[in-house]
Formats: structure tokens, C-alpha cells, sequence
């Protein structure tokens, strides 16, 4: 973990996913640990995390101890990344993803946060 990574449970999901997406970017990863492209995912999201330090945080979500986060954005695969900004959903993607497609996805997040 790092300083832009860390882990994010129910009760404390609106503090450190909401709240903090009005400073900058949340990336949401909503995994379980008996999943293949969850350990596929997470080794790169946290590459992206090194490489972008500074202008995002991941937040962790195990969904076998947070169902209801899983519930509350309608999680039907895992993984399921969640992009935040301002206090709001901006994105979304499922499975395990390429660098490039990673790269994308984040500069866009990014973008949007601008004012």
C-alpha cells in the first residue's frame, strides 16, 4: 500500500471514497480474494498507482466483507472498478484490463476531475 492506496470498508466508504473524491480521483476496486482477474487486476491498478502518484487514490474493497458496497453499485462480476470525482460516479469498468486500456480509463477520470 501506499499513500494513494489503502483499504476502504463500509463504514468508512463515504470518509474515504466521497469525501476524498473532491480532492482528487477515487478509483474504487471491488475484489475478492478467490478471484482470478482480481489477481490478475490489482498487481497493475497498484503499478498505475507508483506511476501516477499524486493524482489518484485506490481504494481497496474486499466484497466478501463489504456486501453491501458491492450491492450499493450493482456489482454483477468481479473485478468491478468504480472511478470517482467530486462526490460522484464517473466510471466503470469490469474484469481484468491491459496497461493501455488502465492508462486510458485513468487519464479520462482525470480529465474529468479538472475544473
Amino acid at each position: 500500500m501506499s499513500d494513494y492506496s489503502y483499504n476502504v470498508e463500509e463504514a468508512d466508504f463515504d470518509e474515504l471514497v466521497v469525501a476524498r473524491s473532491h480532492q482528487l480521483p477515487v478509483l474504487v476496486d471491488i475484489s475478492a480474494d478467490w478471484c482470478a482477474p482480481c489477481k490478475v487486476l490489482a498487481p497493475l491498478l497498484h503499478k498505475m498507482v507508483a506511476e501516477y502518484e499524486g493524482r489518484f487514490y485506490l481504494g481497496i474493497v474486499d466484497a466478501d466483507e463489504n456486501m453491501r458496497i458491492a450491492g450499493r453499485h450493482k456489482v454483477r462480476g468481479f473485478p468491478t472498478v468504480v472511478a470517482y470525482s467530486r462526490g460522484e460516479e464517473v466510471g466503470r469498468f469490469h474484469s481484468s484490463q491491459t496497461i493501455g486500456f488502465l492508462r486510458e480509463f485513468i487519464d479520462g477520470v482525470i480529465a474529468k476531475h479538472q475544473p
